[in-house]
């Protein structure tokens, strides 16, 4: 039976929910696929995946914090118009609650900030706190491949 160790490339669905239900959940459809050690999961849910075997069907509850951090007031930011037109669509309209994409400094990724306002200037404030910060967290997972 193969078992799950750093580095390892896996093939799961999971479930991750807070307080509020889910926020990610792939049992309805196709599974996941991803490898450990290059952040697509926090550190915290990848060291509760390390050990478990192929098959593996588990849940574990993680406590306020330790899956995405605290929440940080300082990461929540007005964006001025200009920059955000630079950085997409001149055109878009942003509306409280939408999620929104930004690459990354380097080009080589992405991040995402909720709006939380939107001012008459333009200007849109983002909360780039993950949703799930300072919140309990449920994680459960099928492991279908482990390679």
């Amino acid at each position: 039976m193969t078992t799950v160790q750093p580095g390892s490339f896996l093939t799961l669905h999971y479930r991750l929910s807070g307080p509020q239900g889910d926020v990610i959940n792939t049992f309805k459809d196709k599974p996941a696929t991803l490898s450990l050690g290059t952040g697509e999961l926090s550190p915290a849910v990848e060291a509760r995946l390390l050990g478990l075997n192929e098959g593996d069907h588990t849940q574990f509850d993680l406590a306020a914090g330790e899956a995405f951090g605290e929440r940080n007031p300082d990461m929540v930011q007005w964006v001025a118009r200009k920059l955000l037109i630079e950085l997409g669509d001149p055109d878009q309209v942003y509306h409280v609650g939408d999620v929104v994409q930004f690459p990354t400094p380097d080009g080589s990724g992405s991040y995402a900030g909720a709006v939380q306002a939107v001012r008459e200037d333009g200007a849109v404030q983002f909360d780039f706190n993950h949703p799930l910060a300072s919140q309990p967290v449920t994680f459960e997972v099928q492991l279908i491949g482990v390679l």
